[in-house]
Parts: structure tokens; C-alpha cells; sequence
């Protein structure tokens, strides 16, 4: 079925996305299917569009494998929407360099931060039924706040309109190895009266730790992209001394193998996994030190186990060299998560009640904008249209 509409028992979304990054945003949509009343509902891909020639190779490998050419890869300000195929859903992990907290937070004045509005133009022009769009935390700060209140208004006009949800989650309270913390924005059509609701965490009490992650099951020999870095002797020398969930700056090694960086406190410097404890955020980005590494061995992790904290399945297989490849791990988004996201769209759109929470980021939110009813269930699946 396509453009949202009924066809037998099937009710399938068609799937847009910029700065697909990989395919992690991908693979959780396409593992989301709910059923209700004799319908399967469900997301396929239809397009994808990223300017990382080995990011969109993975994308192809993984995702778009039976039709290559529906991955764009280039500039996002060259991309002809207008003959892009037509979609109902759209996703996009807008580029977060000028809105993370590593960074300067230049927002809007940086080169990034107005890219986001290319995902503003897809949805003026399919309005899809509902969006998915994912950035780093630091995006509520970023111009003192203003940047992210001018999207949140951007997103809420588009098209013909949209109920937002916004939300701060916390990656390791639903069952993802990693405390990685990402704002994430869900956007349905304002006519259909819908409101989606943030799912209740699933590991609140007992996340899934770095062991649990890694070790069950074992990463099976000869796996792909499990290639093993060359440390220097200086480096493993220094591991020794760093004990598992410590760093280079609170372990007592030896004054020779310190680290001599002037008004450097970074935290993950040379920082191990701690077994027992979700890891700390993986990274697509920095030099020696910040690769992330293993309890017990004296290396950094591999770029296999980088994904498995990722959620990313042992099939999954990333192409470029290792480098390219940790860059892309680093920026992906959990394919778990995407999946409890979509599976909640359709969850919202099917008319499922689902264990929910109250949206921490809605109060930015024009309250005297409301649609003009809301419904928990969509009683007619041809409601949905485009």
C-alpha cells in the first residue's frame, strides 16, 4: 500500500530520509510493525539522502540493497526534491556539529545548524503524516535557547501543520548498552486529532551493561568490521593503570606516562568500559584517546563491539575503512530506539494504548496552538492520507 492509504490488511508508510547517516534510523523503522484489527501497519524505505560516500554505501549494503539508486548521496542544498519519489513519513538526524556541547554552540550563526531546514522544505512539500527528527542534547541551549524553539515553531507550521512531541531520552533506560542522551521530535499531521506519547522506559532499574552487551553472545570469529586497533606501547602502558570506568585523568599512573595537555579535563580520555554499567557515549569524531576502550583488554574497542553498543546486529555491515567506519557507528542512531520510537508512531496512528510518560521538552511548545480535537484511536485507516 502506498501514500498512507488502505489496501487490503496492510497499511504501510513510505519512508524519506536526509542525513540517514548508515541506516540505523532505517533498520528501527523497518523492524517497527504493529498490528490491530486484522492490519499489519508498517514502514518501508523509499528514499535516503546523505552526503558520506561510505555512509551511503552501508546505507545500500543494509538497507537499499534491492534499489541502490533510491540512496542519494551529495550535498543536501543540491537535492531536487521535487523529483525525489513520493513519501508519507520522514526521518532525519539533522547535522548536530553547531548544537552539541562539545562544540562552540553557534546554532543558526554556525555552518550546520541551518540544515535543518532542508527537512522543513520535505515537509512542506510531501507533508508526510508524521516526522521523526533526532539531534543532540545541546540543542535546547544553542543560542540560549532561542535555535531550538525557532525549529520546534518551524516544524509545528510546516506543511499543513503538525502536532509536536518533544522529548529529552535517556538511550539506556530502554534497553540500549550506552548513555547516550538525544532530544528526539515526533511530528503528526495536525488534522488526524492524534497525539503521540512518549514511551515509558523499558530499563529504568536494570540497563543493559557493557558485558551484557558484548560478551552475550560472544562476537563469533571471523566477523566483519571486528578488526582490532595497533596500540603503541605508550598507550597500553597507560591502560594498565586506568581501571574500568576510570580515565587518564583520575588514574594514578606514573608521572611519564601522564598526559601533558594543557587545560584538558575531558572525561573520556582514555576512559575503559566499566562491565557492569551501560558504556559512555560512542563517538564518531576525535583523535587517540577518545576511541573508547575495553575493561579488561588493554586496546580500544573494536568498531564490531562499537556497534553492538549501538544496537546495531552482527549483519549489519559497514564499508569504508576502519576509520570511515567508526565515524559512521559514532554518528548513527540506535536502530533499538528507532524501533521503539516508530513502533509507537504506528502504536499512536493504529489506536493502541501503550505505557507512556509525560514529555519533558513539551512545555517549549505553543500551548494555543492545539489541533482542533484529539483522539487516542483512528478508527478508519483510510483517515490516514496525504
Amino acid at each position: 500500500m502506498k501514500n498512507g492509504r488502505n489496501s487490503g490488511k496492510r497499511q504501510i508508510f513510505n519512508l524519506g530520509e536526509l542525513f540517514c547517516g548508515p541506516g540505523g534510523l532505517a533498520l528501527g523503522a523497518a523492524r517497527a510493525r504493529v498490528f490491530s484489527k486484522g492490519i499489519t501497519y508498517g514502514i518501508e524505505h523509499a528514499w535516503a539522502s546523505d552526503y558520506h560516500l561510505d555512509t551511503c554505501e552501508t546505507f545500500r549494503h543494509n538497507i537499499a540493497s534491492k534499489n541502490p539508486d533510491s540512496v542519494i548521496c551529495g550535498d543536501v542544498r543540491k537535492l531536487d526534491i521535487r523529483n525525489l519519489p513520493s513519501i508519507n513519513a520522514f526521518a532525519y538526524g539533522f547535522p548536530c556539529n553547531d548544537f552539541s556541547i562539545v562544540g562552540e554552540q553557534k546554532g543558526f550563526d554556525g555552518k550546520f545548524g541551518p540544515l535543518y531546514s532542508y527537512g522543513i522544505k520535505i515537509l512542506e512539500h510531501f507533508k508526510p503524516v508524521f516526522f521523526v527528527a533526532e539531534n543532540v542534547g545541546g540543542i535546547r541551549s544553542a543560542n540560549e535557547g532561542g535555535a531550538f524553539k525557532k525549529i520546534l515553531e518551524d516544524f509545528k507550521n510546516a506543511g499543513s501543520g503538525y502536532t509536536l512531541t518533544a522529548h529529552f531520552y535517556k538511550f539506556e533506560e530502554y534497553g540500549v548498552p550506552q548513555t547516550r542522551h538525544r532530544v528526539i521530535i515526533v511530528g503528526i499531521k495536525r488534522s488526524l486529532g492524534l497525539n503521540f506519547n512518549v514511551p515509558a522506559p523499558t530499563t529504568l532499574e536494570e540497563p543493559v551493561s557493557a558485558r551484557e552487551a558484548l560478551e552475550n553472545p560472544p562476537i563469533p570469529d571471523g566477523a566483519l568490521n571486528n578488526e582490532e586497533t595497533a596500540q603503541s606501547k605508550s598507550v597500553i602502558e597507560r591502560l594498565k593503570y586506568i581501571k574500568p570506568g576510570e580515565n587518564a585523568w583520575t588514574a594514578d599512573m606514573p608521572l611519564k606516562l601522564r598526559l601533558k595537555v594543557k587545560n584538558a579535563r575531558l572525561s573520556q580520555i582514555y576512559k575503559r568500559l566499566h562491565p557492569d554499567k551501560p558504556a559512555y557515549t560512542i563517538t564518531g569524531s576525535g583523535g587517540g584517546g577518545t576511541h573508547g576502550y575495553h575493561w579488561k583488554y588493554n586496546r580500544a574497542l573494536t568498531n564490531r563491539e562499537r556497534a553492538r553498543l549501538q544496537t546495531f546486529p552482527d549483519n549489519f555491515i559497514f564499508k569504508g575503512s576502519k576509520e570511515s567506519v567508526r565515524r559512521q557507528i559514532g554518528m548513527a542512531v540506535s536502530p533499538r530506539m528507532a524501533e521503539i520510537i516508530f513502533k509507537s508512531v504506528l502504536k499512536t496512528i493504529a489506536g493502541i494504548k501503550y505505557p507512556s510518560i509525560e514529555a519533558n521538552l513539551n512545555h517549549l511548545l505553543d500551548i494555543d496552538d492545539e489541533p482542533l480535537f484529539v483522539s487516542s484511536i483512528v478508527r478508519d485507516p483510510n483517515l490516514i492520507t496525504i
